[in-house]
Order: structure tokens, then C-alpha cells, then sequence
């Protein structure tokens, strides 16, 4: 699935699954605009990495909770590549604080950056969008949008919300040629399912008991991996998936099942 020639903002690029999505889908010939907000040092190991592989990129920086900022990153994007053809709404936070621990403040940052974020990201894509007479617009998600989760509830409640933005603007913007569809990836390995010491004498053992733990978890025998996520986008943002809008794709390896 070529992406040649297409404009594709991927927000948070600097990490995780964002870095992922945006390295596969300059390697598939898209001008790649990288966001992030803190995290310079991966925006700029992805960046590597895209021009490694002969890809086409630049980076953007905004805090997606305030709209002036991404309202100058899309006016800089349409500067230097054109309006927006694909934007991968995916920066996010995620505190794991429990029930009681969340406070009135850090509520707002959650809902402010994965909820209000992205619909701000949306509305800011949407002109150039319509002047062309087509768009794609992806938001990842999480199963916690249907499950709840054990570490943090105020983050679920973003990921349900994301589902019915996806949805209600779905609706919104089919008569325009824009589609939206939304990503639901499981646990996705960003590190912490690999990052054991060598040093460590019981290495082996620990990686041991993580495989079977995978096993039993996952039907699929492992966890999701930023490349998975990045296929799954990639065919979103394509040509081929012109009949699909209002999609919630669940990504786990089949962990929902059990």
C-alpha cells in the first residue's frame, strides 16, 4: 500500500507507537510532518531513522492541549508540505495513578491532552481536508475503551471518549470524503516487556516467564509491537480503505478474548 505523495501528520512521533506509525509511513513514500512536544531526543531518533531509510520528513512542535499551538503547527505543515492529507492522532498521557490519586488537575490533563487534543487536532486538519475532497484521520485508542483497566481509570475514560469522537465525527465528515477510524491496540512492547539487564543472572529466567506469561495472556503467543499498529495505520491511511469510516479496530493478539 503506496502512500506516495501524501501529507501525513503523526502526533507524538517521538516514542512508542507514534514513532512506529510515522517511520512505516515515510518509509511507504508519505512526507512525514514528526509532532512532539517534550520528547525531542525520539522526535529526533525517528527523524534519523526516516532519513536512513530514504524517507521524506520534518518536525513540528505543539502542546496539543492548547489550539493556538496546533493551529501554527498545521499553518507551518501546509508551509512546507501542503494541507494535511492523513493525521494520525495518537500523542497521549498516561499518569497510571488510581481513583484517589487523580485530582482535579491532572483529570484536566488527561482529557485535555487525549480528548480535547485530539478533537482540536481534527478541527485544525478539516480545511485543508475538504478543499482536496478527501482525508484520512486515525485515532489510537486502547482496548480500554471497553475494558476496564487496574491502573488508571481517568485514562480509560479518555480512551472510551476517543471512541465516540471517532464515531460522531465519522458521521460528520463522510459527506466531505474524510474518514475516521480508530486503532484499539492491547498491550504494545514500547520497552518495558523487553528491558532486561544481560547483566542480570537471572535473566534467562525472567525472559522465560515472560513468554509463558505472554502465552497464557495473549493467543497470539506475544504481545503487540509498534509495527503491528503501524500496518494496521498504514492500510487506514491508503487508498484501499476508502469504504471504511467509523471503524473501532481492536489490536491485541486476541487478549480480549479470554
Amino acid at each position: 500500500m503506496s502512500l506516495t505523495g501524501k501529507v501525513v501528520l503523526v502526533t507524538g512521533s517521538g516514542t512508542g507507537i507514534g514513532q512506529g506509525i510515522a517511520v512505516e509511513m515515510a518509509k511507504r513514500g508519505a512526507v512525514t510532518a514528526l509532532h512532539y512536544n517534550r520528547s525531542e531526543a525520539g522526535v529526533l531518533e525517528t527523524k534519523r531513522r526516516i532519513d536512513e531509510a530514504g524517507g521524506h520528513c520534518f518536525i513540528v512542535q505543539a502542546d496539543i492541549s492548547k489550539q493556538r499551538e496546533i493551529t501554527a503547527m498545521v499553518h507551518q505543515i501546509e508551509r512546507q508540505a501542503g494541507a494535511v492529507d492523513v493525521l494520525v492522532n495518537n500523542a497521549a498521557v498516561q499518569l497510571n495513578y488510581d481513583l484517589f490519586k487523580h485530582n482535579g488537575e491532572t483529570f484536566d490533563l488527561l482529557f485535555d491532552t487525549n480528548v480535547k487534543g485530539y478533537w482540536q487536532c481534527i478541527q485544525a486538519v478539516i480545511p485543508g481536508m475538504k478543499r482536496k475532497g478527501t482525508g484520512r484521520i486515525i485515532l489510537i485508542s486502547s482496548v480500554h475503551a471497553k475494558r476496564p483497566t487496574d491502573f488508571d481509570p481517568v485514562y480509560a475514560m479518555t480512551k472510551g471518549a476517543i471512541r465516540m469522537l471517532g464515531r460522531e465525527s465519522a458521521i460528520e465528515l463522510a459527506p466531505f470524503g474524510i474518514t475516521v477510524n480508530t486503532i484499539e491496540p492491547g498491550a504494545v512492547d514500547v520497552g518495558k516487556y523487553t528491558r532486561i539487564s544481560p547483566d542480570d543472572p537471572d535473566a534467562e529466567k525472567k525472559r522465560e516467564a515472560r513468554r509463558k506469561q505472554q502465552q497464557e495472556k495473549f493467543p497470539l503467543g506475544r504481545v503487540g509491537l509498534p509495527i503491528d499498529v503501524a500496518h494496521l495505520a498504514c492500510f487506514i491511511a491508503s487508498d484501499e480503505s476508502e469504504f471504511m469510516t467509523g471503524s473501532a479496530i481492536r489490536l491485541d493478539g486476541g487478549s480480549m478474548l479470554l
